[in-house]
């Protein structure tokens, strides 16, 4: 049976799901969800997902929300990339969740799909200097190993890279950071990887063409 996940390019927490799903081999397929339409503050989009985000994952009877969720589904189905110590791994998906992805989003949108006068410089430079101590963190750590959860490639680093191989600016350079860089290097070089902007459907240039037609 063939998944569906819900989705649209630029999402970081829908590419974490579809990363993994690609990269575990899964049988999916994506639905783009035109976000900057509106349609996921839609009557029948908050019908599937009541919280109006992506991802939202559907396989037969099973409907899942949250990304996190989606990974542990996928590695638990497929029987790869959990890793050895299933706590390590949950440890850092918390840690994406509330110091990486959960900053790194928010400044991203405020700082890109915003007009420039509505921009609330406070909140990006707040958001910015969280972001700088996370990154502090995930280099450290990095620096002595290639995964976040042990001797592989686990769901916690395709949760961790979820916003950091986009190419809008949102206070990362990887060039600042050079064992996140050279992890970032060592996922793409994963069998089957694929940069947000060719997994999923939407992205900046997809709309941009829209708007000029």
């Amino acid at each position: 049976m063939t998944a569906q996940l819900w989705c649209f390019g630029e999402s970081g927490n829908a590419y974490k799901a579809a990363l993994t799903m690609e990269l575990a081999g899964y049988d999916w397929v994506a639905v783009h969800v035109d976000f900057f339409n509106g349609e996921a503050r839609g009557t029948a989009f908050r019908a599937l997902n009541e919280m109006g985000e992506v991802p939202v994952f559907r396989e037969g009877d099973l409907t899942l929300t949250q990304s996190a969720v989606i990974q542990l589904h996928v590695a638990e189905r497929t029987g790869r990339f959990l890793g050895r110590d299933r706590n390590e791994t949950l440890r850092w998906l918390m840690f994406d969740n509330h110091r990486l992805s959960g900053q790194a989003g928010p400044a991203r949108f405020l700082m890109n799909f915003l007009p420039e006068v509505r921009r609330p410089q406070g909140a990006i430079d707040y958001l910015g200097g969280r972001l700088k101590a996370t990154y502090q963190v995930l280099d450290r750590h990095l620096a002595d190993r290639a995964w976040i959860a042990g001797d592989d490639a686990t769901i916690a680093d395709f949760a961790c890279c979820g916003y950091l191989f986009y190419p809008e600016p949102f206070g990362f350079a990887r060039s600042d950071w050079p064992h996140i860089d050279r992890w970032l290097d060592g996922i793409a070089a994963l069998p089957g990887w694929k940069h947000p902007y060719d997994l999923m459907p939407g992205n900046p240039s997809d709309r941009a063409e829209k708007e000029d037609a």
